[in-house]
Formats: structure tokens, sequence, C-alpha cells
């Protein structure tokens, strides 16, 4: 453009054609750019039965919630098969190990999800968190009748204890006999809280005929089975430890609690039970579904267990040293309690104590 003090801006020259072709050329690139098969994402190349059998064998080994929730987070197709029905139905038990204090409906759903996967281990803990938790008691006994009846003896001992004690309903829902027959089993499934109970059954008469020589046999056995148990996970006999071998001379750690009880425990610790008790075992975490439903020991009356295998297990590890007669519970309420069924003898070592229905 020229004027009259001559051009007011510098004359453009046009481009040759190649060059100009050139950096159009560019600019594409730099917006669209072309893939090519060493560019390519070797991930997405993968078949997704690959990706899912990968994605079965870090489920049934996660050790946290978290390990499996960063593989869901990473990408869309992550996230699509890794809530995979075949993926939740091997997930570990640790895997969906949810701590009360973040309990939520995601948590709920995703745990809903592996029960309807078919993972026996989700419906046992999502029944117990239903059950005693929740309030729901239909649904919670039904995921755990689910699990039972795949052989799941933790879930066969639960419905046994539920059983002894007529939780969710009152005292005239007892059923001893169901309860035997659950925890007979359990027991031959190999679940030592269950032998314990079982053996305390028919030593004492509870449910079924007494036989003390049968009843001392299964005691025995669940020792045996508890120590072997030690054996086979490599721990070490030394340091604190619950010493329910103290009969023959040998103490081993207290076994890991199972999620649910954890869940439990720490639920009734937040949210409190309305006049309940938790059962003073502490690898239990069971909550009384009714006041006066688990039965307390009648030399202090500060403790109560919602089975007899609990008292033997607390007797053991802490209640023994700890337990001292209380004369004013006793003249209060007399050595009955005012209870819902007949006294109960416990104790593996010659030291028994005497617990009453509240």
């Amino acid at each position: 453009m020229r004027t009259r003090r001559g051009l007011c801006y510098p004359r453009v020259v046009p481009l040759p054609k190649m060059c100009s072709d050139s950096i159009v050329s560019r600019k594409r690139q730099k917006k669209s750019p072309e893939k090519t098969a060493a560019d390519s994402n070797f991930f997405e190349s993968l078949p997704d039965d690959l990706v899912l059998s990968i994605l079965c064998k870090f489920s049934s080994t996660a050790t946290s919630p978290s390990d499996f929730i960063s593989v869901l987070i990473t990408c869309k197709r992550l996230n699509a098969l890794g809530l995979n029905s075949l993926v939740l139905s091997k997930a570990s038990l640790k895997t969906f190990s949810v701590k009360a204090k973040n309990w939520c409906d995601s948590a709920h759903r995703f745990l809903k999800r592996c029960s309807d996967a078919g993972n026996i281990e989700a419906c046992y803990t999502l029944g117990m968190i239903r059950f005693y938790c929740l309030q729901n008691r239909g649904s919670g006994a039904s995921l755990m009748a689910k699990a039972a009846m795949n052989s799941h003896a933790p879930a066969l001992y639960s419905l046994a204890v539920i059983q002894f004690n007529g939780s969710g309903g009152t005292k005239n829902d007892k059923d001893l006999r169901a309860g035997v027959a659950l925890c007979a089993r359990a027991a031959f499934l190999g679940h030592i809280d269950a032998l314990r109970e079982l053996g305390h059954c028919l030593q004492d008469g509870y449910g079924v005929k007494q036989n003390v020589t049968e009843g001392r046999r299964f005691l025995v056995q669940a020792n045996a089975r508890e120590i072997a148990a030690v054996l086979s996970s490599l721990r070490s006999f030394g340091g604190s430890g619950c010493p329910l071998l103290s009969d023959f001379g040998c103490n081993v750690p207290a076994p890991e609690a199972h999620p649910a009880s954890r869940f439990m425990a720490e639920w009734f610790a937040v949210r409190g039970g309305s006049g309940t008790r938790l059962c003073s075992h502490s690898g239990c975490g069971r909550p009384e579904t009714r006041k006066h439903e688990f039965r307390r020991c009648s030399v202090c009356g500060a403790v109560n267990y919602c089975s007899r295998a609990c008292q033997a297990l607390d007797w053991k590890f802490r209640h023994k040293t700890d337990c001292a007669p209380v004369e004013r519970w006793l003249d209060e309420e007399g050595e009955d309690g005012g209870g819902e069924g007949d006294a109960v003898v416990n104790g593996g070592d010659g030291e028994g104590v005497v617990v009453v229905d509240s």
C-alpha cells in the first residue's frame, strides 16, 4: 500500500509453491500426527482374553482395595475389563477389606457386584455387614446361606451362631439342633472355631446328646489344627500371641481377624449399639441384635460372648488373668442372671468359667 510518505507496509514477496506446501504440511502434522506401527500403543493390541487373565490373577492376589482401584482408574479399557464378572469372582478377601469409617454407597455397590459375580467371600462379608451392621437381617442371612451352600466354612459357622443365639429375632427363635448341625458341617470342613464350639456342645450336652469323650476329642483336634495352620504359614512360636495351646506348652500368635469381623468391630465403635454389646473376644466383632442376647461371665459379669468358642479363646488370651468376682452383680441378679437359657461351662484346661445368659 503506497501513501504520500511512501510505503506503509513492507512489500510481501510470495514464497515459492514448494516452500508454502511444506509449511502447511508441517502444521497439519502437529495438529493430527499420523500413527505408525512403531508409535502405536502396544497395550491396545493385546486381546481382551489375555488382559482378563492378567486382571484375574491380579485381583486374586491384591493385598488392599487401593491396589485394585489403582488399576481401575488407569484407563477406560482397564476399568471396563476390571469390573468384568470373571475378574470380580476371583477377587481376594483383602480386595474388599473396607474400613467402617470409609463405608459408602460405592463400597456397598462394589461388594454387591462381587457377590453377584459369584465371589463367595464377598457374599459372606456383605452378608455379615448387612445382618449385623445395616440391620438388613433377611438379605444378610440369604447372602451367608449362599456362601454356606458353596461349602464356605465361616458362613456355616456364622449361621450356627445365629441359630444358637436366635439372632435377629427373639429368644424363642433359638434352634440349638440346627446350630449343632451347621457347626458340625463347618467342623467337617476344618473350621477351627466350629470344632471348638462343637466340642463344648458335646461336653455340655447343649443342643446334642452329651458325650464328654467325643467333645474332648474335638477340642484336641481344634488345637491340633490350630498349630498346623501356624506351621503352614511359617510363623514363629515366640513373641506375643494367643496362648491357645498353653495346655501343651505351646504359645502361638493369634490368627488374623476376618475383614468382616474387623468391619463390625469398627462399626460398633463408631456408631455404638444403643444398649447392645459387642462380643468380648477381640477377633470376633459380632454385636448383639437385641439386648441381653449374649452370655456373660458368671464370676465378674464384665465380659460377654456370642459363643462358647469365643469364650474359650478369650479366656486363654486375656480374661483368665483379668477375671475377678463382682459380689454386687451376683447379689443383684443372681448367678442365673435372669437370662434366656441354661448356664454354660467352658474351659479346656480344667479351669473353666461359667458363662450365663444375660
